[in-house]
């Protein structure tokens, strides 16, 4: 694999790190089936594509489109909290909806960034090629928002929202409104997923109505494999193994694709994950019972 190769995975597994950070707070934390980041991932290209499009600033279009990925959690969130519908069925519900929303947001089933600037043109060290400053950023965001997720859930309202996932009659049961601490959780979950489409489609030149297909996949994807690599209760060490998950996910994916004697194509992506998938499931059960034999 080249060094193109192996810093395009990079690229692109940080991007996906903060999927899977979100999805992380949905799965894990709040015990949330959430399908509703297939359509969140490209709300936040969709915004922040058009926006940057029409002559807004790239920083103000990226605040815009994680915005809008909180209020497409929050909505989510509305639907299982106060209209009583069942959690998976509330996300599918709002994954649907934001199909025709991004399409209506577009205007078109894409919006092309060619020549526009974006926020990685205006952070870029003069000197340096894009395809190094790139991956640059994205580490300094995807630690901010790392850094931010372990401060944020070692609050009050952070526990708060721990404690209903964990157990929401005991949370209520101690005074926790388990109703407001999904909407906030759903909202934090989503907008990190908006972040990383809105990164993804200045980096890949634009938005694209598909580009939020198998999204969910892939952030499972990401925490399963950091947790088989670095299984912890921490959160600290938990949000490290998501990140690190996500990377080492997008490495082995590039060099599947790359490899000639392994004579895999663009195409078989999905049976790539399939796989890794798998091997990630099954590596803990196999470490039990090796303990297991060897006590």
């Amino acid at each position: 694999m080249s060094l193109f190769s192996l810093l395009g995975a990079v690229e692109i597994g940080l991007i996906f790190s903060l999927v899977a950070l979100g999805v992380f707070i949905s799965f894990r934390l709040l015990r949330f089936p959430d399908l509703t980041v297939d359509g969140s991932f490209p709300l936040g290209g969709a915004v922040c594509a058009i926006l940057i499009s029409t002559g807004h600033n790239p920083y103000v279009a990226t605040v815009a489109a994680t915005a809008a990925g909180a209020v497409a959690g929050l909505v989510t969130g509305w639907l299982n909290v106060r209209l009583k519908i069942m959690d998976l069925l509330a996300s599918i519900l709002m994954m649907i909806a934001l199909y025709s929303i991004n399409l209506r947001i577009m205007g078109g089933p894409n919006v092309p960034l060619i020549n526009d600037e974006t926020l990685f043109t205006l952070l870029q060290p003069p000197g340096l090629d894009d395809y190094w400053s790139r991956p640059m950023i994205l580490l300094v965001i995807v630690i901010a928002a790392k850094l931010f997720m372990d401060w944020f859930f070692a609050t009050e309202r952070g526990l708060a929202i721990r404690a209903t996932g964990s157990n929401a009659r005991m949370a209520r049961a101690q005074g926790i409104n388990t109703g407001a601490m999904v909407l906030l959780g759903m909202a934090v979950s989503n907008a990190l997923v908006a972040l990383a489409g809105a990164l993804f489609a200045q980096t890949q030149g634009g938005s694209d109505i598909s580009m939020g297909i198998g999204t969910i996949v892939i952030g499972l994807a990401a925490v399963i494999v950091g947790e088989s690599i670095l299984p912890s209760r921490r959160l600290v060490l938990a949000t490290l193994a998501v990140i690190i998950g996500a990377i080492v996910y997008r490495f082995f994916i590039a060099l599947a694709l790359n490899s000639d004697f392994i004579g895999l194509k663009a195409q078989d992506l999905n049976l790539v994950t399939a796989v890794l998938v798998t091997i990630a499931l099954v590596i803990p059960q196999l470490k039990r019972k090796l303990a297991a034999r060897g006590r």
